[in-house]
């Protein structure tokens, strides 16, 4: 390792190299010139700092007498000794260069999260890569430091504080965290996604210490291109990227929504095997019309209102065709928690011409859709023998209803249209409805059909009389005891999914679920609950967690070389989670497999997502594997150790 820091020219003439690729020789010792570059001068292509392998005397001798500042030696700032870089002379108003190049080892191996193995580096490693006196002698294996982490996040009794845990883990050591999160995935999922996610983009800026991704406000228009050739990673594959408008069931979060990509991206590569170097997080700030954040001292962004129209249109525009030209044709964008009317319209803008996947709209529709498919093997029939009724009509209820209708018309041949009219959906003004088609968005009129006006949510389950009722409204305890009542007495084993976030949003609880239809509720809910006991049987919530569908659903987007997303890639997802329900499953009343084989899981959504793909023309990486599932395993990234040399 060599590194070129302040310390290096305090009192040595010459600054060491060995170890670095610039020597064989593991004792020699090379001298060395920090030249400062001016902006015009400076090296673009690299951003190297230039080496001169002159005699270290002159070297310091031509920085005292004109290429660095130098204080008095017999002075007191700096202990004493030459100041090379001007630091300790400057003023606080005056720039300084922070200069600094490394190779990984020594002391910075132990600062780099992508190769950082703390107490598990073995001796020859320490030994070879500079790190004796720099560790405890003890050598430890991944395994028990999985343990000991876990002991430590388990002394928290705050959900936030082991979120904040996880999150200096991940920037202490890379390969540490996602080998916790993997063995731990279903206590440690809660953490660091929803619902404790919601909490961390509210705090955000009070808990933020090192950038995780790319902020992009309206500040860097026409510079976009720019600011994404600044992240460190070039071989990027999937961005989730965020506007901050509709943060989960909390509203807008503004420039604090990061925590929602950060979380999506760490889950891609846990869940799904994508490697951490190929995922970037960003967030689009266009300000917030959150007055709070706008009156918070420590809020992290634009303190204006939000942009809107035109001027946004561009930005989103400018953003979209920098991410194509930078990362090319096949890198995939998914959008996450825009308000409604921009998630439609930027899906519908773009899904013909880049690789876009919404998970809001299509993610959320397929992971309801693979849980409505286990479900009827507890009812009996097939989704075209219920009735399906909404409390919520925005991207995420009308994708869900789209993605049922569309499964029903495959599995019956009968036209969209018809199919349509099994599924209805309440919004705040009451059931949607075809008199009121005038006034509603063009998202909405696809679901307006004949009926009466009903503005209660009680009131419409009487007469429209569903078996499946489902909440994405991100309004909390809305389904009422009335109204689940209603539901049991329609039917025996009314299917309820509360599916708004966090838990705080949930439209009903399990335990009130349970207890208001006597125990024979499918219940299943969006962020997770404790399993429920009612007259003397336990009831097992499921969690209709997105986290099942997105990870494996990409995996099979990147490793098929796919340009474009089609519904039936979605439908094939869909069927590919609901295959994965065991008996077993079933007897404990579960409509979802549990997480602790969501690597399996996500293995076999990639491969039905990529066979799809290839059937439907869309995939570019040929020829196509004859085992897709065991290709699919073989793409995942490992958080094992590796040896180094």
């Amino acid at each position: 390792m060599f590194s070129l820091s302040r310390s290096c020219y305090l009192n040595n003439t010459s600054v060491s190299l060995s170890g670095s690729p610039f020597s064989n020789n593991r004792r020699r010792r090379l001298t060395a010139k920090v030249v400062a570059l001016s902006t015009a001068n400076r090296d673009h292509s690299n951003g190297n700092v230039l080496i001169d392998t002159r005699s270290g005397a002159t070297a310091l001798q031509e920085m005292r007498d004109g290429y660095a500042e130098v204080v008095d030696p017999k002075s007191g700032v700096s202990g004493g000794v030459q100041d090379v870089y001007g630091e300790d002379t400057a003023t606080e108003d005056q720039p300084v260069t922070p200069w600094s190049v490394s190779v990984a080892s020594g002391y910075s191996l132990l600062r780099d999260p992508h190769h950082n193995k703390g107490l598990a580096f073995n001796e020859k490693e320490r030994d070879s890569h500079y790190l004796l006196g720099l560790l405890p002698p003890t050598v430890v294996s991944q395994e028990l430091q999985v343990k000991k982490m876990m002991h430590n996040i388990r002394q928290y009794q705050v959900p936030l504080q082991k979120y904040m845990a996880m999150m200096d883990l991940q920037e202490r050591n890379q390969k540490l965290f996602y080998k916790l999160l993997m063995d731990n995935v279903e206590e440690m999922l809660p953490i660091v996604y929803t619902p404790t996610v919601g909490e961390a983009c509210q705090k955000y800026g009070s808990i933020f210490n090192r950038p995780q991704g790319l902020f992009i406000s309206l500040k860097e228009k026409g510079k976009i291109l720019e600011v994404l050739r600044n992240w460190p990673e070039k071989n990027i594959q999937v961005i989730v990227v965020t506007d901050g408008e509709r943060i989960l069931g909390l509203g807008d979060l503004g420039c604090q929504g990061m925590g929602i990509p950060v979380g999506k991206l760490s889950l891609y590569t846990a869940l799904g095997g994508v490697r951490p170097s190929a995922c970037l997080p960003i967030t689009i700030d266009v300000g917030t019309n959150n007055e709070t954040l706008l009156n918070d001292e420590f809020y992290i962004g634009l303190r204006q209102k939000r942009a809107t129209g035109q001027e946004y249109a561009e930005l989103l525009h400018e953003f979209m065709s920098a991410v194509k030209q930078n990362y090319g044709e096949k890198i995939l964008v998914q959008f996450e928690d825009f308000a409604n009317h921009n998630a439609f319209n930027l899906l519908e803008k773009y899904g013909t011409t880049h690789l876009v996947f919404n998970d809001d709209i299509q993610g959320t529709a397929s992971v309801v859709l693979a849980g409505l498919i286990s479900a009827m093997k507890f009812v009996g029939g097939s989704l075209s023998d219920h009735k399906f009724l909404f409390l919520g009509a925005g991207e995420a209820g009308t994708g869900i209803a789209e993605l049922i209708a569309l499964e029903i018309s495959k599995q019956t041949n009968m036209p969209l249209e018809e199919t349509r009219k099994k599924v209805w959906l309440v919004d705040s003004k009451g059931l949607i409805v075809s008199s009121r088609a005038e006034s509603l968005q063009h998202f909405k009129k696809p679901w307006a059909h004949e009926h009466e006006p009903v503005t209660e949510l009680v009131d419409a389950v009487n007469k429209i009389k569903p078996t499946v009722l489902i909440g994405t409204s991100g309004t909390g305890k809305t389904f009422t005891k009335e109204v689940v009542e209603a539901m049991a007495a329609l039917n025996e084993k009314p299917i309820i999914l509360a599916l708004s976030n966090p838990t705080s949003q949930s439209e009903c609880t399990a335990e009130e679920a349970y207890n208001w239809s006597q125990g024979r509720a499918i219940f299943a809910s969006g962020s997770p609950f404790d399993p429920v006991e009612y007259e003397g049987k336990v009831h097992v919530p499921g969690q209709a967690n997105n986290a099942y569908i997105f990870p494996g659903f990409g995996l099979g987007l990147l490793m098929s070389g796919t340009i474009r997303v089609h519904d039936d890639m979605l439908l094939a997802a869909s069927e590919a989670l609901a295959a994965q329900v065991t008996q077993d499953n079933f007897d404990k009343g579960l409509i979802y497999p549990p997480f602790s084989n969501i690597r399996k899981i996500s293995a076999h959504i990639a491969a039905k997502v990529a066979a799809k793909s290839y059937e439907l023309g869309l995939a570019t990486r040929l020829p196509q594997p004859k085992d897709l599932i065991k290709y699919a395993e073989s793409c995942m990234y490992s958080p094992s150790y590796r040896t180094y040399r």
